[in-house]
């Protein structure tokens, strides 16, 4: 269940983000507005003259707030999910290393080494 809540709030998450940019790459700088007064054509858009600033700033300040909000409830469900395995090695059982044969009492190690 909290998988399916978790890619619903991720997927709000993303559209929010890209509402935003797109928001604000839409909206014009401050000196647009002396263009405007001087007939630049902007004050028969859509919104008027003022209209859109309005708008626009509006719809920014929804989807910034819906963006901080979708943060906030992914890093909340994020810590409410399991932990996962915290090692690599975690899951690998242990090896015992290989004994080697212990040399008898009668025969000298270096012995053997010593080609004949």
């Amino acid at each position: 269940m909290s998988g399916v809540v978790f890619s619903v709030v991720l997927v709000v998450h993303v559209l929010a983000g890209l509402g935003v940019i797109g928001l604000v790459l839409m909206q014009h700088g401050k000196g647009a507005d002396m263009g405007a007064a001087f007939g630049s054509g902007a004050s028969g858009s859509l919104f008027g003259s003022s209209g859109s600033a309005n708008f626009l700033s509006r719809a920014t300040a929804i989807l910034a707030a819906v963006f901080f909000v979708t943060s906030l409830s992914l890093s909340y469900l994020a810590g409410q999910k399991a932990p996962a395995v915290k090692s690599v090695m975690d899951g690998v059982a242990p090896v015992a290393a290989p004994v080697a044969p212990a040399a008898s009492e009668n025969q000298d190690s270096k012995s053997k080494d010593i080609p004949r």
